[in-house]
């Protein structure tokens, strides 16, 4: 427990944290990769290139003094943390070096003002919070072990088969390497891939994956978008290699499957499934989940076109053998094709009125994943739907962020 006195420190930083915050957690990385590049394998480098990891941890550092003395309030962010250095294999042995260059990152940015008592608060105040995390952790490090079928960190997986699903996104199915049975997962989940040789890579590579199909399958699956100059984006390092490099029967080392951002099998409420692009491989996990209960599910979809579009045909299938199943598709810029064989319901955008015509039940539980932009205006027509705020789940690829709230709220 911590003393009232740091309490009240580390309270009183709060301000400077929200000024500072990313300046002091773009320094921390700077500093920590410097003396420990080896800890580069752990992170994904177009996220620390983009900014985004900077802003998460800033933001997490934020709401770790906001509530220090609460820390209650801030497990919902611990768990998401803890499921993802899980699945990277984050030891306890790592914090101490996350501390020191924490310490130092609040030292150099805010210089005189980081004075010694403010520095041996936050020591103490980090302490405590390492502990939290190592403690959730090792909860699910030994979940993750003990479960049937389960492994500790990585475990080796043969590509199975590859599947050309539209023009940029390829599935590939794993199973174990050694002929074993796989661990079980909740729809929506995710597993990291650890990669060591890719050509022209002296780092390791690791990546989380949603799961693109439902559990109890004696392989996984993923579903992976290459990222490149086809779709106006710099080459993904990992899509890339998983797009033109790896084979059948190459091996790959998997991580146990992990993520919050689940199906809440408790609930009787009626779901809204709402995804684009790539983010409709975790919808279609907890789509063929809901299918198998006879769940009242809408699965509303937005693409480009058709031939960007992955799995419309399993959706539909779906949809045709499921009374409860209803979908619908958005394209924005559908092809002469498209048109003629009517693969979409809607030209253009998803709006707020189009959702009030298709989805009669405003209570439903509603799960959606794409692009940050994407999830943004789907957010505001959610709200401006008449969802409700408490109802909306989602989860960003990448780093957690925070959706803004609409302004005509």
């Amino acid at each position: 427990m911590l003393e009232q006195k740091t309490i009240d420190i580390i309270k009183s930083t709060v301000p400077v944290l929200e000024q500072h915050g990313e300046a002091i957690t773009k320094t921390f990385y700077e500093l920590m990769f410097k003396k420990h590049p080896e800890l580069l394998n752990i992170f994904n480098h177009a996220n620390q290139k983009q900014g985004r990891q900077q802003k998460a941890l800033a933001s997490t550092v934020y709401a770790a003094a906001k509530y220090i003395d609460q820390l209650d309030a801030i497990i919902p962010v611990v768990t998401q943390i803890a499921h993802k250095h899980r699945s990277l294999g984050i030891q306890p042995e790592h914090y101490p070096i996350v501390g020191e260059h924490l310490l130092l990152a609040i030292k150099e940015v805010l210089q005189d003002a980081a004075t010694e008592e403010i520095i041996d608060a936050w020591a103490k105040a980090y302490s405590v919070i390492a502990d939290a995390f190592i403690g959730v952790e090792k909860g699910m490090y030994e979940a993750a072990e003990n479960q049937p079928g389960g492994w500790k960190d990585f475990k080796n997986f043969k590509v199975e088969k590859i599947v050309q699903e539209s023009e940029c996104i390829k599935s590939f199915y794993f199973k174990p390497a050694d002929g074993g049975e796989i661990t079980d997962y909740t729809p929506g989940q995710y597993i990291s891939l650890k990669l060591t040789n890719i050509p022209g890579q002296k780092f390791t590579h690791i990546r989380q994956y949603s799961l693109s199909t439902s559990p109890n399958k004696e392989y996984y699956r993923i579903s992976v978008k290459r990222e490149d100059e086809i779709n106006n984006k710099p080459a993904g390092i990992v899509s890339t290699y998983l797009h033109n490099e790896i084979q059948v029967g190459d091996l790959v080392k998997i991580s146990a499957p992990a993520g919050d951002f689940v199906l809440e099998e408790n609930n009787d409420k009626s779901i809204l499934l709402l995804s684009g692009g790539v983010g409709i491989t975790p919808m279609l996990s907890m789509l063929n989940h809901l299918a198998d209960k006879n769940k009242k599910t809408v699965f509303i979809h937005a693409a480009i076109n058709g031939n960007v579009h992955a799995f419309s045909n399993e959706v539909k299938q779906i949809d045709l053998a499921n009374e409860a199943i209803t979908s619908y598709f958005c394209y924005e810029k559908p092809t002469d094709l498209d048109k003629e064989e009517k693969r979409f319901d809607k030209e253009g955008f998803i709006t707020a009125d189009w959702m009030k015509t298709i989805v009669s039940d405003k209570e439903s539980i509603v799960y959606m994943c794409g692009p940050v932009v994407f999830m943004q205006a789907m957010f505001e027509a959610l709200i401006e739907a008449g969802f409700k705020r408490e109802n909306i789940r989602y989860e960003f690829f990448g780093p957690a962020m925070e959706l803004k709230e609409p302004k005509h709220a």
